[in-house]
């Protein structure tokens, strides 16, 4: 299957500068092509994925990738569709930002050690460019009345924009010019917020280069679920690609348990599945839902993608455990990876009737209550169901001396952290 055709069937293309011209570029020769991101933070979110797991497609069907990494673009903001403009962040904050998306980019997309990607950082050739040569080289090329028209720009006209987020389009079309001349690329990829730098970065090319430049402008749709919120949002927040932010059970989480109206769409993005198993696992959705194929061969696609084998069968590991009520054979590290956003109380244990300490923490309301769950065998500890009242808890009743885990009924968790 072309590329081009591939990408259309996954839906992962909203626009395109000269669909023709580029796909008769494809099918003569290798293309170079980029995608950016600019160091915001210090991680990745899920959201970030959708263009560059569309450049590792690309590299895949044998072109020439090359991931940006926006050093200068990212020290000064691109105009968000919000009303209020961004903070800036110190230098310090960008530089740390962009050696960690570096190093993240590097693990996604390089630890095969095969793949032809290239890493670069727009800081580097715009660090020692004046502000003369940056008006003369540069501004003269461009519009107001165009850059004006811009939807990113014309949407923030009511509430006011600053001259240094107006001129964010100046310097990722200078990115654009810069890798067609130096280093063979002929398209960018974005999402669809992007078309209007894209097509600025086009209108440079051809102004500097010539008007038969062969450079070329791809969209990628906005993800949205089925119920029409954006996608990649939980209660918590984004779903980040660091596991210190979002822990690779949570992330496995996330992933299976997404909408069956949505999953064969999140197969088809994110994942390298070919069509046949694809096409199989969406009758599986149609025909056996109650399974939940298609969403645990997405989590654990992903899981395996973005972190790794190891993780992945850590999150299997502690989502068994938890369904099974099976938990005393976890590590501490992962008890504290799946209880994470569990009730979590504190308790100084050192030697104390279960009773009364269920009491002192909050979880029961009564020493009364207490008792009754405790001779009903709704008390479990560590896995293990209590039923003796005058059972006495200890500091031995841990998980390597951190935790102690209490379930009350059939679901109800409670993570006990243990403190001097």
């Amino acid at each position: 299957m072309n590329i081009i055709d591939e990408l259309e069937w996954r839906g992962a293309i909203n626009q395109q500068t000269d669909a023709e011209g580029l796909r008769k570029l494809i099918e003569e020769q290798q293309i170079g092509l980029y995608c950016g991101v600019d160091p915001t933070g210090d991680s990745l979110h899920i959201g970030h994925l959708i263009p560059f797991i569309v450049l590792k497609r690309f590299q895949l069907a044998g072109h020439r990738p090359v991931i940006l990494i926006g050093g200068a673009t990212g020290s000064i903001g691109d105009p968000s569709g919000k009303s209020e403009e961004r903070v800036l962040q110190s230098m310090d904050q960008v530089v740390h930002n962009a050696n960690a998306l570096t190093a993240q980019m590097k693990k996604l997309f390089l630890s095969d050690h095969s793949a032809d990607i290239r890493l670069v950082n727009n800081y580097d050739w715009t660090k020692d460019l004046t502000l003369l040569d940056f008006l003369r080289d540069y501004g003269k090329n461009f519009n107001i009345n165009t850059m004006l028209s811009k939807d990113i720009v014309s949407s923030r006209l009511e509430t006011g924009i600053s001259f240094t987020e107006f001129t964010y389009q100046i310097l990722q079309s200078l990115d654009f010019l810069h890798l067609y001349q130096n280093e063979g690329v002929n398209m960018q990829i974005g999402g669809q917020d992007q078309w209007g730098n894209i097509t600025a970065g086009l209108d440079l090319i051809r102004k500097k280069v010539g008007p038969e430049a062969k450079a070329f402008g791809l969209t990628i749709p906005l993800m949205l679920k089925a119920d029409g919120t954006k996608f990649g949002k939980t209660a918590g927040g984004a779903v980040w690609l660091d596991p210190e932010k979002t822990t690779p059970y949570e992330f496995y989480q996330f992933w299976v348990n997404q909408d069956d109206r949505d999953v064969i769409k999140y197969l088809k993005y994110f994942t390298f599945l070919t069509k046949e198993e694809i096409d199989a696992l969406a009758e599986k959705v149609e025909t056996e839902p109650h399974k939940r194929e298609a969403q645990k061969v997405l989590a654990a696609e992903m899981t395996h993608f973005v972190h790794s084998e190891q993780a992945l069968a850590d999150a299997l590991k502690i989502t068994e455990a938890l369904f099974t009520g099976e938990v005393k054979e976890l590590t501490a590290d992962e008890i504290a990876e799946g209880f994470k956003n569990m009730p979590t109380f504190e308790s100084a244990l050192k030697e104390q009737e279960l009773v009364t300490w269920l009491v002192d923490l909050g979880i029961e309301t009564s020493r009364r209550q207490s008792r009754e769950d405790i001779q009903n065998g709704a008390i479990s500890i560590n896995g293990d169901k209590i039923t003796d009242t005058s059972f006495v808890i200890t500091a031995d009743n841990s998980f390597e001396g951190r935790f102690i885990l209490v379930r009350r009924g059939k679901k109800k968790y409670f993570l006990v952290k243990l403190v001097d």
